[in-house]
């Protein structure tokens, strides 16, 4: 099994439902493929760099996963069929920089400089 992330732009809507459908329906595509959910973020409402389908604003949802390769295919295919997805990327990611994000962000946290030197 490897490593992946991804990452989606929802559409900004009014009913918080409507995301949690997509959110549902890509754990659904994860849990059938035997992939296991290391982390699941939603990062809210954020503005775009640049427009995205006449949108100033999109909603962020980071997913890190163990899976076979075949299940990339799968959730991408949902994604780009989604309504709700306006850009999505998945990316096979080194076990050695998800251990080094964590232990920069246990670091970042405990300095009273805010991780600045």
């Amino acid at each position: 099994m490897k490593l992946y992330e991804s990452i989606c732009i929802l559409r900004p809507v009014q009913v918080e439902t409507e995301n949690d459908r997509v959110v549902d329906k890509i754990k659904d595509i994860l849990a059938q493929s035997g992939s296991n959910i290391l982390k699941l973020d939603n990062s809210g409402k954020k503005k775009l760099a640049y427009d995205i389908q006449h949108e100033r604003k999109g909603t962020f949802i980071t997913v890190q996963f163990e899976g076979p390769p075949t299940v990339v295919a799968e959730l991408e295919r949902f994604q780009r069929m989604e309504d709700q997805v306006m850009k999505f990327m998945t990316v096979r990611v080194n076990p050695a920089d998800l251990v080094a994000v964590a232990e920069e962000t246990e670091g970042g946290e405990d300095s009273e400089d805010g991780g600045i030197q």
